[in-house]
């Protein structure tokens, strides 16, 4: 039960991010200043995580076998290569960031919540088309479930389209299929490494491309240390620290399948929050969107364990 639970709270923490976003947007702050503070701190996060790790490694190692094993340990060092892969595998989720929190500036969170939750049939394309695999009856069926939801809970068959933003939603459809190719590289990146190493390098690789993309001047012009640094912690902590480290914890445990369904927590905790606290309409029928998406997603692997099941 508590890997259950242990990925269910990473998940719903990511829910928690549009709404920090839209209140730091209120107080002035720019899009490089919010995702690279974001990054910075979820930076140093995540290395001091890994470097306590690296010292209880060897403790561990030195107590149970004396200077062998701790000199063992020390041999498991990534090279270069790996590091620069998993930087790069880390660009993607970066992007995602910039684009899901730009597309905030445009369209209310509840709509950029669902439009970035498009990656779930996205990623089925893009596997498709790679592999030149078509997608089973199953498949199609699930894509269907969540499209119609998606119009459902984006309000378009109440309102129509006219009072959405088209930048926003451009912005937030593309921030799915950079979240799509997120899922699809950090998974074959050095798969074997510790995932505390691996997201402290992902991070790495994400936080020096948005200082490329914008360059940190918050870092020496003295606005790190106001309101600016207390809204970069909570993203740090709850976008790019808690979920990973939650995540590693349970999902091993509990496996992928279910790691999907409970991972799409983070869509009625961010609808929840936007309603709540940034005060946007959400209308009961795009309630029942937001649950129909959920049963689309959770669908394939109801349908596997019930086959499982049957065979059993």
């Amino acid at each position: 039960m508590k890997y259950l639970i242990s990925v269910f709270l990473g998940a719903a923490s990511y829910g928690i991010l549009s709404t920090f976003v839209v209140l730091a947007y209120t107080e002035g702050y720019t899009l490089g200043e919010v995702v690279g503070s974001q990054l910075l701190t979820g930076f140093v996060l995540a290395w001091l995580l890994s470097f306590w790790l690296k010292l209880r490694d060897r403790r561990k190692a030195a107590g149970k076998a004396g200077v062998l094993a701790g000199a063992a340990v020390l041999h498991t060092k990534l090279t270069w290569k790996q590091r620069l892969l998993l930087m790069a595998a880390g660009a993607p989720t970066a992007v995602t960031g910039l684009l899901y929190y730009e597309s905030l500036r445009y369209i209310p969170a509840s709509l950029a919540i669902i439009l970035l939750f498009q990656f779930t049939w996205i990623g089925v394309l893009i596997q498709a088309v790679s592999q030149r695999k078509r997608p089973n009856g199953i498949m199609f069926f699930t894509i269907a479930v969540l499209l119609g939801g998606t119009l459902l809970a984006a309000g378009i068959i109440e309102q129509g389209t006219g009072q959405f933003n088209m930048m926003g939603v451009i912005l937030g459809l593309l921030s799915a299929v950079s979240y799509s190719l997120f899922i699809l590289f950090s998974g074959k990146a050095v798969p074997a490494v510790h995932p505390a190493s691996r997201s402290a390098w992902m991070i790495t690789g994400g936080m020096i491309l948005v200082f490329l993309l914008f360059p940190p001047a918050f870092l020496f012009n003295g606005l790190l240390w106001g309101d600016l640094l207390l809204y970069g912690f909570l993203l740090g902590l709850f976008g790019a620290f808690i979920p990973p480290v939650l995540f590693a914890i349970g999902v091993p445990h509990i496996g992928e399948g279910m790691a999907g369904i409970l991972g799409a927590t983070e869509l009625p905790v961010a609808v929840l929050l936007s309603s709540f606290v940034l005060n946007e309409h959400v209308s009961m029928l795009q309630w029942v969107g937001v649950i129909v998406v959920l049963f689309g997603i959770a669908l394939p692997e109801l349908l596997k364990r019930r086959r499982m099941s049957a065979q059993h």
